[in-house]
């Protein structure tokens, strides 16, 4: 269409540090592989790969008598062996904008509730935003934690009115935040700004919210419990006033469950506040934390309209993401650039650089919030493990730029994150003696043929694990500690000691 805005153009590929900086951002971090790919093929190669690549999917791995560390596991399974990387690195972005929470939502059964909701975030993260919102809206897991589920029309004889807990979350978080944007993100007016809606706007919309029940439900308060399958109407506790909504919008009176969800949630994926509030929150999850205001621009216009006019593509806007001249040269050219990495990221970055093998072939890593600070849903609250607008006391505070992950780099996660580190990196490893049954072993065998030439390990690691990052100081540290450090029968000390180092550097934990 004449008024498609004009889509990134793919840059050529030049070097192996490229195209691993363009992994860290667009996957759960590169392998030698998937480098050899991007070199070979350039970005849209890759990307386009990756749209059709199968889904990694949780569900199947989980067996009757699963726990919530299966779960885990599978996640982990997914995270460092799928093929479709972009589609799991845009759905764990997803899972801390549109939070669920095991903190409020445990029991055995519902891990295979949580499972679900993870694989319908997998599903439309690369689609459609308006389906991702309906899909999240009437998930049972979102019905229980933002408490939709069994949501009634008024009774002031019963003394019943509609909860308006997800009416307000689905403004505030999933679509058009508190204040009025501009296109680049920016506060429209400046200041405080104008609030986006107000307290008769959030009673409106809980009463588009009533009557939705467990799917297959035989009674509206039974004990039946569907914790997979969409939300069901029950028009008996389905409010059928007219609704105020957004913007001067009424719903008339009269109309169904499905007929108020349906244009109440129209009405908000379509506010012009969508396209900056969730396109700037993906580029802080994807690429860096303090996104220039011509890098929001660009990629909401995208969201707007893709080539084809189509609003809300979330593959085109991933696409805009990892392909704008911000996301490829930022490192050069933007003040603050960067972000810091989630310890998860840290801990997938390690085990696929180095191909990590589940030795009992299940990914176990049991409660990771308690060493790392975060788990895949399992967030204190709705507003996620860290707010996109946190900034760190002190000096990046001071510089007026905000840095969301730091907000759990406390002293014990910090130290729980390194220990972790340390077990993965000089116990867990392919032919370690006494290793765990249930340990996920790397494999190091191409690492153990570069150790004799401390150099060449540390170039090679640098490619794989920094994307050529490593500054000329550390480098020269690391060699130095190297040629100290006896090769052994097999160079097994060096590369394992050179990979802890690295893995647990100030340098590796940014990725810029």
């Amino acid at each position: 269409p004449a008024d498609a805005p004009t889509q990134p153009v793919a840059p050529a590929v030049t070097t192996q540090e490229e195209a691993g900086r363009f992994l860290h951002q667009a996957s759960f971090g590169p392998t030698q592989e998937e480098i050899n790919e991007v070199m070979s093929g350039g970005y849209d190669a890759w990307l386009y790969r990756n749209y059709g690549e199968e889904r990694s999917t949780h569900l199947p791995q989980l067996d009757s008598v699963s726990t919530s560390d299966d779960r885990i596991a599978a996640w982990w399974n997914n995270v460092v062996n799928g093929r479709d990387q972009l589609r799991q690195r845009m759905a764990f972005a997803l899972s801390q904008i549109f939070v669920v929470s095991e903190a409020d939502l445990s029991g055995s059964a519902r891990a295979f509730g949580l499972a679900s909701y993870y694989d319908m975030l997998s599903e439309h993260a690369l689609g459609s935003y308006r389906a991702l919102l309906e899909a999240v809206t009437l998930h049972p897991m979102m019905g229980e934690y933002l408490s939709m589920v069994r949501n009634e029309k008024p009774n002031e004889a019963k003394n019943i009115r509609p909860d308006e807990n997800y009416a307000r979350e689905v403004m505030q978080l999933f679509t058009i935040g508190l204040v009025v944007l501009n296109e680049d993100g920016s506060v429209r007016g400046g200041g405080n700004g104008t609030p986006t809606y107000d307290q008769e706007v959030i009673e409106g919309f809980a009463h588009v919210f009533t009557g939705w029940n467990y799917a297959n439900s035989p009674s509206w308060n039974g004990s039946h419990r569907d914790y997979i399958n969409p939300m069901e109407p029950n028009e008996d506790y389905h409010d059928t006033g007219a609704k105020n909504l957004l913007s001067g919008t009424t719903l008339p009176a009269g109309r169904t469950a499905r007929e108020d969800l349906k244009d109440a949630l129209d009405l908000l994926a379509n506010h012009p506040n969508v396209p900056p509030f969730i396109c700037k929150q993906l580029i802080k999850r994807l690429v860096t934390s303090n996104p220039t205001p011509g890098y929001v621009s660009r990629v909401a216009q995208v969201f707007k309209s893709d080539e084809r006019g189509v609003r809300g593509n979330l593959g085109a806007v991933a696409r805009a993401i990892l392909l704008d001249p911000e996301a490829r040269t930022g490192h050069q050219t933007v003040n603050n650039f960067g972000k810091l990495k989630e310890p998860l990221v840290r801990i997938a970055n390690i085990w696929r650089a180095f191909d990590a093998r589940a030795a009992n072939g299940r990914y176990f890593f049991s409660s990771p919030e308690r060493e790392l600070g975060q788990a895949p849903l399992r967030a204190p609250s709705v507003f996620n493990f860290f707010s996109p607008s946190f900034q760190q006391p002190g000096e990046l505070a001071d510089a007026g730029i905000v840095s969301p992950e730091f907000q759990i780099l406390t002293e014990s996660n910090l130290v729980g994150t390194t220990n972790r580190l340390n077990t993965i990196t000089l116990s867990d490893y392919e032919g370690a003696p006494n290793r765990r049954l249930e340990a996920v072993l790397i494999q190091i065998g191409r690492e153990r043929a570069l150790a004799h030439q401390p150099g060449n390990l540390v170039a090679h690691l640098n490619r794989l694990m920094m994307s050529g990052r490593m500054t000329t100081t550390m480098r020269n540290a690391l060699i130095e500690l190297l040629d100290d450090t006896p090769f052994g029968d097999d160079g097994t000390e060096r590369v394992i000691e050179a990979i802890f180092i690295i893995a647990t550097s100030p340098e590796f934990a940014i990725q810029a």
